[in-house]
């Protein structure tokens, strides 16, 4: 089986990549740094890296000919945190992008599709129970630009299995943490700054967290057991932004802050450094929109993915403790 990964150098694509050797397949990886993608990939032979981007489609194309899956998880995201306006970002790379790239593939004649999209397109349920794919948006689902486009890009993928052959699944991961998160991610440089004792408090809120393995080890298990135009919620298990400092503390050692920071202050916070970010130009060290998540609370319910594609969850100090190993290795603490 030969399999054609975008966003192989993020997070999920680099753990994707690798749960895809483990089970003998070969992969043809979209980078758009080599450098990065010898980084974290260069030691495994199965892969044949392509430099590429989505906003030239056409340049790497001929590559999806002889491919049998196409696992698209680029996305214009950690970019998003930034002030300013995204939106004609995460429009032409969440949404056109998308659909272009679903259309070469099916011309192409690859057999099959695994689509990430995101939990933060699923809401709680009107009791306050965790929120399963049949529940509808929340409301940071359309304040959040990046929820919003990733929810107008799964209306186009159902609409696109409406009229082609290809079959398409979607997967709507909670918030992944794990090894190999080199950008790092949002999470990931929080989880960083714990680390580096650069949290003086522990902020409210929660979320749902999951393993980053545990999501590409359920989009390996799509590809024969997934439905087209159905998503398969892979959320994990929700915890409080303190629970996840504790864990964090028992695994590395550092000890986790003993002042609680309430939601407003946060939101202040949030607010003041987005403001220091417009001034000088650098993305806020407290981005607005990682705060509203965060007080959001959202709860996930992956019953549907548990029994259609047999998904599992490993247990938080799993994650944490290969994730802290991870960072140490490649020296980032």
């Amino acid at each position: 089986m030969q399999a054609f990964v975008t966003g192989s150098t993020g997070l999920l694509g680099s753990n994707l990549v690798r749960e895809l050797v483990d089970q003998g397949y070969f992969v043809k990886a979209l980078v758009r740094n080599l450098e990065k993608a010898q980084f974290l990939l260069g030691d495994l032979p199965q892969v044949h890296l392509i430099q590429g981007d989505l906003q030239a489609i056409p340049a790497f194309a001929a590559e999806l000919r002889g491919c049998d899956v196409l696992f698209h998880t680029a996305a214009y995201f950690r970019e998003s945190y930034a002030s300013g306006n995204h939106w004609p970002m995460l429009q032409r790379l969440n949404i056109d992008a998308t659909l272009e790239l679903l259309e070469v593939a099916a011309a192409a004649q690859v057999l099959k599709a695994i689509y990430v999209s995101s939990s933060g397109c699923i809401g709680l349920n009107s009791n306050g129970s965790p929120g399963d794919e049949t529940t509808p948006p929340g409301p940071i689902t359309y304040s959040n630009p990046y929820f919003k486009s990733k929810l107008l890009a799964e209306a186009a993928v159902v609409n696109f299995t409406q009229t082609h052959a290809m079959p398409v699944v979607m997967i709507c991961p909670g918030a992944m943490l794990g090894p190999q998160d080199a950008a790092p991610t949002e999470l990931g440089q929080f989880v960083l700054n714990a680390l580096h004792r650069k949290m003086p408090a522990r902020p409210a809120g929660g979320m749902s967290y999951v393993d980053v393995r545990d999501v590409a080890a359920a989009m390996v298990k799509a590809v024969s057991l997934g439905q087209s135009g159905q998503r398969y919620l892979v959320g994990g298990e929700y915890y409080s932004t303190a629970d996840l400092m504790g864990h964090l503390s028992a695994v590395s050692g550092v000890p986790a802050p003993k002042l609680a920071m309430p939601g407003l202050g946060m939101r202040i916070l949030a607010i003041i450094s987005t403001w220091v970010g417009q001034l000088t130009g650098q993305r806020p060290e407290i981005p607005i929109e990682g705060v509203k998540i965060m007080l959001a609370r959202l709860a996930y319910d992956s019953t549907k993915a548990q029994r259609e594609l047999g998904v599992q969850f490993r247990p938080l100090e799993i994650t944490l403790s290969d994730m802290v190993a991870w960072y140490r290795q490649a020296h980032y603490l």
